[in-house]
């Protein structure tokens, strides 16, 4: 495709464009670079990804991902640039190029959820997040190819579950020893250099990843150097974080297929029975080790505070802990939180072992965590302080409730939200109550509470057009269903597109 020129740009031109035909396009060749990765031919690679960036479909789907597909696509960076219009990002589509160059990254402070804390997001200008975009587009299905198999954050067609199912399939019918770790500063912390000797990629895509690294960072009016990390709120952000912490996997089931060791009648264990008995999950910068011997957990710990310092990171002290599956260690509770699941296992009575017919006394359960749960209170709370006009305040809450609710499906969670239920529906009484002051409980019931089916006191109200009655969206309507783990390896398919879940 030629370069548009100004005067024939129309603003129906991108309203025009076949966005499944482009997807496809797209992600045919992404199929061809994982291909190409998983057999080691990295002239293939390089070769296909070169393609890629200068295809007009996958300028114009970088363009489109950053204008109108992502969250933050109204944030402005340096140059206050917010929305773009169809002529504007046509335009921007044909301009995009590997040229090396970047603007300095606007940074905004953040509040962490249930802390004083807060944290820095880097916003790169528009054209730099088209870029991004564009060079994410090359490298992801590159490094999907090599990418260790519970490795979950930030991937395509992976999820926080994917995760979690991945815990409970280690630990489901055996105890474990568990360290629960993060890593502080992830994103800010990442030696440059480093980073960019383990990309390995050819010199244009090099420069250009080494220009973003090193644009600096715009707080205010001062501009401020930066010369370690890389910035979240940058497109390519998240896939250069799990390319840093790559191999941390890899390293551990090394150690462990080389240290002696003897199983409980004192036999040499041979070195895939050791590395079955390791798991290492993790989720971005958080991740769980698991093993049933406590002194392995601790050999652990050091070997990753090694390998981290050549990346220039470290852990966090404060959310490091050792712990276990089901017993109490140095005065911690049983269990482990990951991803805002509690996951434990509980004693079970001679009873329930003969019914389940299993030769086990603990049962592994998961639940939603207790903070969590108490943080999702506290932003209904908020939200129903914030309005007194009953179709504002379902439009706030239902779609909180509905997010949380699917979210936790997958867990434990039946009594969970029938205690929620019972809360929501004394807090909206409450709300009603504190609305109507001079009104008795009869009176608010008429109005604002309502029998479907087989279920009353079911808060709602109706629209005076057309006499609609829109209602509160309960927990307990949200149905049970447990998460099928992802299976293998492979690049996603079409259908799954190229999104991830996050928490």
């Amino acid at each position: 495709m030629e370069k548009i020129k100004e005067s024939d740009v129309r603003s129906s031109m991108w309203n025009e464009i076949k966005w499944k035909r482009v997807d496809r396009y797209i992600h045919t060749l992404q199929n061809r670079i994982y291909n190409a990765s998983k057999n080691d031919d990295l002239a293939e690679v390089q070769k296909l990804q070169k393609i890629l960036m200068k295809s007009p479909s996958a300028k114009l789907k970088a363009v489109r991902k950053v204008s109108q597909e992502n969250r933050g696509k109204k944030t402005s960076g340096v140059d206050g640039v917010r929305e773009l219009t169809p002529i504007q990002q046509w335009k921007m589509a044909q301009e995009i190029t590997l040229d090396g160059k970047a603007k300095a990254i606007r940074r905004v402070w953040i509040p962490k959820p249930n802390s004083e804390e807060k944290r820095p997001l880097g916003i790169p200008t528009m054209k730099d997040r088209a870029k991004q975009a564009l060079a994410a587009m090359a490298l992801e299905p590159e490094w999907e190819a090599k990418f260790e198999t519970n490795s979950y954050g930030f991937r395509p067609g992976r999820s926080c579950h994917d995760a979690v199912e991945a815990i409970f399939i280690s630990i489901n019918r055996k105890e474990r020893y568990v360290l629960e770790g993060d890593i502080a500063k992830c994103f800010d912390k990442i030696n440059h250099e480093a980073l960019l000797a383990k990309i390995n990629t050819f010199p244009a895509m090099r420069r250009q990843i080494k220009a973003w690294l090193r644009a600096g960072i715009m707080e205010g009016s001062e501009l401020f150097p930066s010369e370690t990390g890389t910035p979240q709120g940058g497109v390519i952000s998240p896939l250069l974080a799990n390319i840093a912490l790559h191999g941390m996997e890899n390293m551990l089931k090394e150690y462990i297929s080389q240290r002696p060791m003897r199983d409980q009648h004192g036999k040499a264990m041979g070195k895939r029975q050791k590395m079955e008995q390791l798991t290492i999950v993790r989720y971005a910068d958080d991740f769980v080790i698991l093993h049933p011997r406590l002194e392995i957990i601790e050999e652990c710990k050091e070997k990753i505070s090694e390998w981290l310092v050549a990346m220039g990171l470290e852990l966090k002290p404060s959310k490091t802990h050792i712990l276990h599956s089901r017993l109490s260690i140095s005065g911690k509770k049983p269990g482990f939180n990951f991803l805002g699941f509690n996951i434990r296992q509980y004693s079970i009575g001679k009873y329930q072992i003969r019914k389940s017919k299993l030769a086990l006394n603990f049962r592994t359960l998961i639940k939603p965590q207790r903070e969590k749960t108490q943080s999702h209170i506290r932003q209904i709370s908020t939200e129903m302080r914030k309005t007194k006009d009953p179709s504002q305040l379902l439009l706030r809450i239902n779609p909180i409730i509905a997010g949380w609710t699917r979210y936790y499906r997958s867990a434990v969670s039946a009594t969970i939200f029938k205690w929620c239920d019972t809360w929501l529906f004394r807090r909206l009484f409450e709300w009603a109550s504190k609305k109507h002051p001079t009104r008795g409980a009869k009176w608010i019931r008429t109005k604002y509470f309502h029998t479907l089916g087989n279920q009353n006191w079911v808060f709602g109200y109706k629209k005076i057009a057309d006499e609609q009655l829109i209602t509160v969206k309960t927990y307990t309507s949200t149905f049970i269903e447990r998460h099928v783990k992802v299976q293998g390896d492979g690049w996603p398919s079409y259908e799954i597109g190229y999104t991830g879940e996050t928490v």
